[in-house]
């Protein structure tokens, strides 16, 4: 029987492409491979593996990225990393903004580890191998500076980005997500949404879980039909086991919290009806950040406000772009 989810792919893919980005793969380190979409005229002249090994910080990698003809890339646009949540792989999450931002910046997709091609023998499920990996593995491809938009986990993992490299996330926008996910903020988040785990609400195994998570993250009650709800299971929730220890490491007690000094401007660009992560949490988090910290709120939408108001969402993300860049 054919899956609905599965058979939209290649679609999805084709306009990814006609967008100007390609597919592209970095061994981050042995055992260790990243997923990309990236610029076509930075994908390197055969499709497969670039080889790489974790950057220390403050450190890079000189790498002459050839294109699709063998050669050496135009003079640099600049660099926008979209980093996806934990419920969908990259395209799926930001497939109503690549196009749009593509017209003018160079546009980086990556999966995480355990999403879409994504993944690593290592043992480490932490955000900050998450993000030491993703800093390799732009570095390889030869990115020298990024803004990097993170929605959900992957505001986490960019976060940590920031903090091991300035020097490469010159800016940040993050949605619907926290600095580190505390016991006190998952346990009230749990309490509140009459949830028993973490991955309950974030990995669930029947389409009454599904809809229990989308009723939670979405601000629009939109129906959709259970055997694609059933067929979105099947692709979007695979290695479980890995999932389930990357949401265990993510926990970390209040004691062991701290609010990193960031020198970059970063946006909060937030869902009014967020009811995973409040926007009181967001103003919260803008007050421990401090001065170089901003927020924009887009009413009428809820944690996925990228997907129920991406029109909203881009122009906002666009007006910031345009401001940071600039100062670059």
């Amino acid at each position: 029987m054919v899956n609905f989810v599965e058979a939209q792919k290649p679609l999805l893919h084709f306009l990814i492409r006609r967008a100007g980005l390609r597919q592209q793969s970095v061994e981050v380190e042995p055992g260790t491979v990243m997923s990309f979409w990236v610029p076509k005229d930075k994908a390197t002249k055969k499709k497969g593996s670039i080889n790489n090994e974790i950057v220390p910080e403050g450190k890079s990698t000189d790498v002459e990225v050839l294109n699709e003809n063998g050669k050496k890339t135009a003079k640099e646009r600049p660099a926008v990393v979209l980093v996806h949540g934990f419920a969908a792989e990259g395209i799926v999450t930001w497939q109503f903004h690549v196009g749009v931002l593509a017209e003018k910046y160079d546009v980086y997709v990556p999966d995480l580890l355990f999403f879409g091609e994504s993944e690593t023998n290592s043992k480490d499920r932490s955000p900050l191998f998450q993000a030491q990996c993703l800093v390799a593995a732009l570095t390889r491809l030869g990115v020298k500076h990024c803004t990097v938009v993170g929605f959900s986990y992957g505001g986490m993992v960019a976060f940590k980005m920031a903090e091991l490299n300035p020097d490469l996330v010159r800016s940040l926008v993050i949605s619907g997500s926290v600095i580190a996910m505390t016991d006190s903020i998952t346990d009230a988040t749990l309490e509140r949404l009459g949830m028993k785990s973490s991955a309950e609400l974030l990995l669930p195994k029947t389409v009454k879980g599904l809809k229990a998570l989308q009723s939670q993250a979405m601000y629009k009650k939109i129906w959709f039909p259970n055997f694609l709800m059933k067929d979105y299971l099947e692709v979007m929730f695979n290695h479980r086991k890995e999932r389930a220890e990357l949401l265990e490491s993510l926990v970390i007690s209040n004691k062991d919290a701290t609010v990193p000094v960031l020198t970059q401007k970063i946006l909060l660009l937030w869902g009014e009806n967020d009811n995973l992560f409040k926007v009181e949490l967001a103003m919260d988090m803008k007050e421990k950040l401090g001065e170089k910290a901003t927020i924009q709120t887009i009413d009428k939408a809820g944690h996925l406000v990228h997907l129920e108001r991406p029109c909203r969402y881009n122009r906002l993300l666009k007006e910031y772009l345009a401001t940071v860049t600039a100062e670059d």
